[in-house]
């Protein structure tokens, strides 16, 4: 596990299908495999007008006069985000929901033709919430960032959908939660059938 290295990562975009609606921003942080930080980015990017809903624009916060002025091409996103991640070293792509990011990153290196640099492992936090639940004996009415965050004491009332900001809060939960599934001692090994100096089997 130690080779492994996780990319925190949330991504905002014009909508909820990876072939009709274009990536709107991107955040990464980027730890190693307990959990410590290497480094952080993120990128407001270019996207096409008619690739974005009026309610992917109103939940995520996308201006098109700031985009105008501060996004970058898609590209260029994805080049600096490969360069930010360390070479030779399995990056796991983790997050909220991070299997719906995965679908717009993949989508995204292939329509750029750039290799995609990711693992094809996602590590979820809502798997770890629900996990969690189990474990505690909680029931959950929901596995939302704003859920796992609200029972960790981390939030209250509702979550802003920022790019890095939700990123912040999903890597802050998840330490918050994987520091509660403390390793237990396993139970003794169950007494062996075989009488004691092995079984005869040769007869005397």
């Amino acid at each position: 596990m130690a080779n492994f290295h996780f990319a925190f990562i949330d991504m905002e975009f014009g909508g909820l299908d990876p072939e009709l609606h274009d990536i709107t921003e991107i955040a990464v942080i980027l730890t190693d495999y307990r959990l410590a930080e290497l480094g952080q980015k993120e990128w407001k990017v270019r996207a096409r007008a008619d690739r974005i809903t009026r309610e992917a624009a109103a939940i995520s916060g996308y201006d098109a006069e700031v985009w105008a002025a501060e996004a970058v091409p898609v590209r260029q996103a994805l080049e600096e985000l490969t360069a930010l991640l360390p070479k030779g070293i399995t990056v796991v792509p983790a997050g909220q929901n991070v299997r719906m990011d995965v679908q717009f990153l993949e989508r995204g290196y292939k329509s750029c033709e750039l290799p995609y640099p990711f693992d094809y492992h996602v590590i979820d936090l809502a798997t770890l919430f629900y996990v969690w639940s189990l474990v505690a004996g909680h029931t959950v009415p929901a596995l939302s960032l704003r859920q796992a965050a609200t029972h960790a004491g981390l939030v209250e009332g509702g979550v802003e959908h920022r790019a890095m900001a939700d990123t912040r809060l999903t890597l802050e939960t998840f330490r918050y939660y994987v520091g509660r599934l403390a390793p237990r001692s396993l139970p003794d090994a169950p007494p062996s059938s075989e009488p004691e100096g092995g079984a005869d089997v040769g007869g005397s």
